[in-house]
């Protein structure tokens, strides 16, 4: 018999320890409801539950509860999905760094820096969920970045839209986006498949010194060189405008285009996510 822990009585209502006290050390089951088994009809409607070692995206839902599982299938922990901090002023050395790391990393935003962040902008940032940063101008969000020893600046969706030629994209087909709108794992059939777009054969392998404003997609929607492990990738859809995800490449554009399988972006945000709809005012 699997060990319950029993419920810890505290003063807080949190929803997080509610459930935290409900399901750590039991079993999910489709019937059973005990002790010892919790059945899954009582789990809140906006759920998901992570087995060891399961490929998720990061949560940027809203008050959605993931469960996750231990080996032997009782429930470790629960945790809930987006919950921000207050916003808090930047100083201006901190706002000058991020602005030239910006401008590095996406070169073709160059001509759009002083509109993006303004050099007298009053920059603000909130603590998200899984040490996770989020950049905002007044009520309008432009980054994010995890505390990791080499933080990408990811960005979001909203500034995407804005300037959709300033990112390096790679397209999916229809029958993936509904994958990548549930949150799902980006993986290699959507992109190579007749409706997916990578880049075009023969492109350069990477960023070549010089060419930084050169890139470009083509006339096919195919970028003009090879994308990296660890290249923030903006997703677009066979048949739609705008983009609709944008996440880190844990695999290589050359070599999703070599074995043809495998996940591509793991941790996306996502039209309709919490981020996306995350209230800033």
């Amino acid at each position: 018999m699997p060990l319950v822990v029993p419920a810890v009585t505290t003063n807080s209502t949190t929803k997080t320890e509610e459930w935290q006290n409900k399901l750590v050390g039991k079993k999910l089951s489709d019937t059973e409801h005990n002790e010892v088994m919790f059945c899954k009809n009582k789990l809140p409607a906006d759920h998901r539950v992570i087995s060891p070692g399961q490929m998720v995206t990061r949560d940027f839902v809203e008050g959605r509860l993931n469960v996750y599982l231990k080996e032997d299938g009782t429930v470790s922990h629960v945790q809930h999905g987006i919950s921000p901090s207050p916003k808090q002023k930047l100083k201006s050395s901190v706002q000058r760094g991020l602005r030239q790391s910006l401008q590095t990393t996406y070169p073709l935003l160059t001509p759009h820096m002083d509109e993006i962040l303004p050099k007298k902008a009053s920059l603000s940032s909130m603590k998200l969920p899984d040490r996770n940063t989020l950049y905002v101008l007044d009520s309008e969000p432009l980054f994010y970045q995890q505390d990791v020893p080499t933080p990408a600046l990811v960005p979001h969706l909203k500034l995407v839209h804005r300037f959709p030629q300033g990112f390096p994209t790679i397209r999916i087909d229809r029958g993936a986006i509904r994958f990548v709108l549930s949150g799902a794992t980006l993986m290699a059939p959507g992109l190579t498949s007749p409706g997916g777009r990578l880049p075009r054969e023969g492109a350069d392998k990477g960023l070549v010194e010089g060419k930084e404003m050169e890139q470009r997609v083509d006339e096919e929607g195919r970028w003009s060189r090879e994308l990296g492990k660890g290249e923030v990738v903006v997703i677009v859809a066979e048949g739609k405008e705008e983009a609709c995800a944008v996440g880190t490449l844990v695999t290589g554009t050359e070599e999703v285009k070599a074995k043809g399988k495998g996940p591509v972006v793991e941790d996306a945000h996502f039209l309709g996510d919490g981020l996306w709809n995350l209230a800033l005012e």
